[in-house]
């Protein structure tokens, strides 16, 4: 059956009136309050890790141990990448501005990724996740997630390539480093982007990926300059892209014309990860997906404490809240990509999919 688009306007459903009793909740709970301590503690920890390693790479010169220092600054940067995104949601300072700047140096000065870019996407995807056409984290490329993309796919490779590519999927993620500097450098040079300093996010961008590659040929024998470069920018990948997979794939994909109020939008198509505090640290508080698309500017560190608060007031509305593990969030993934074609127009059986034809 096809999801048909709400004929009234969002507001009008009951729970968009309810939300503002969970705000309250959640605000009488000072949860919504900065968490500047925190922040410059987790802050000051990741910057003292990078020059550590930095020590530790000409402290140890031509040796293949280079290699656990080149995995442990994948590590470093995909926590600069976690830092920047909390910036960019205004989650460190009450100031817009501080937020974007300090937001500048921790993803353009060391993660090498554009600021501009990474928000303007971002915020699309926040605008309507997990919906075509608005979410571009759905949009046509290598992989395909919904059937219509997979139908255009013509070729018997194309085809097949769809069929199994919950298999390639993690493989690809070692890539995905090399595709988001790329997407940061090519975004900052168009002239048409419209991002603000844009060029000083170019400038800053391309003398940081720059200066990782003249340092590594200059210090290391070529062969183990390449090893390096190709261990830190998969683990990068591989570490970003496995903490942002879980929470909405496989989860419904909501057709453009559908209208829905702000609460169940932002739940129905959102999935919790089940963890304790080493589960909060490799996914940057992602695995709260819910509570952080309902709230994204709240700080990271209290999401876990608003958990409760958002399930118990879920079940008292009767919106369905997803909370699952990590490998079976893993397993859902693949398991959705290698079936995308073999999906229907409602393109997931499942008591969510019912929950958004009643939207």
């Amino acid at each position: 059956m096809t999801l048909q688009a709400e004929p009234t306007r969002p507001s009008a459903h009951p729970t968009t009136a309810r939300f503002s009793e969970l705000l309250n909740e959640v605000r009488d709970h000072g949860l919504l309050e900065r968490r500047h301590g925190w922040y410059a503690v987790r802050i000051t920890a990741t910057i003292g890790a990078f020059f550590g390693l930095w020590v530790a790479f000409f402290l140890i010169g031509d040796s293949w141990w280079q290699l656990a220092v080149a995995a442990a600054l994948g590590f470093v940067m995909t926590q600069f990448g976690f830092l920047g995104h909390d910036a960019a949601h205004r989650q460190i300072f009450r100031s817009g501005a501080a937020n974007a700047w300090a937001a500048r140096v921790l993803a353009c000065g060391f993660a090498g990724l554009s600021y501009g870019w990474w928000r303007a996407k971002h915020n699309k995807h926040h605008k309507g996740p997990n919906q075509e056409v608005v979410d571009p984290d759905i949009a046509p490329g290598a992989l395909a997630f919904t059937p219509e993309i997979v139908q255009q796919r013509r070729t018997a490779f194309g085809r097949w390539f769809a069929a199994n590519q919950g298999w390639f999927f993690f493989p690809l993620l070692t890539l995905e480093g090399l595709n988001l500097h790329y997407a940061s450098v090519r975004t900052t040079m168009d002239r048409s982007s419209g991002l603000p300093w844009r060029r000083l996010e170019l400038t800053v961008v391309s003398l940081r990926l720059l200066a990782f590659v003249v340092i590594l040929l200059v210090a290391l024998p070529l062969g183990m300059a390449v090893a390096f470069f190709a261990v830190q920018m998969a683990v990068f990948g591989v570490l970003l892209g496995m903490s942002f997979a879980p929470n909405h794939k496989g989860m419904p994909i909501v057709p453009e014309a559908m209208r829905l109020d702000f609460l169940r939008r932002q739940v129905l198509v959102s999935r919790n990860v089940r963890g304790g505090p080493f589960t909060d640290l490799m996914m940057g508080g992602l695995n709260y997906q819910i509570e952080h698309h309902l709230f994204p500017s709240m700080p990271r560190v209290n999401l876990r404490r608003a958990q409760p608060i958002v399930r118990r007031f879920c079940e008292r509305h009767a919106v369905p809240y997803t909370e699952v593990g990590l490998l079976r969030s893993y397993r859902i993934v693949v398991d959705y990509l290698n079936n995308v074609g073999l999906r229907a127009r409602d393109p997931f059986d499942c008591p969510l999919a019912a929950q958004l034809r009643t939207a």
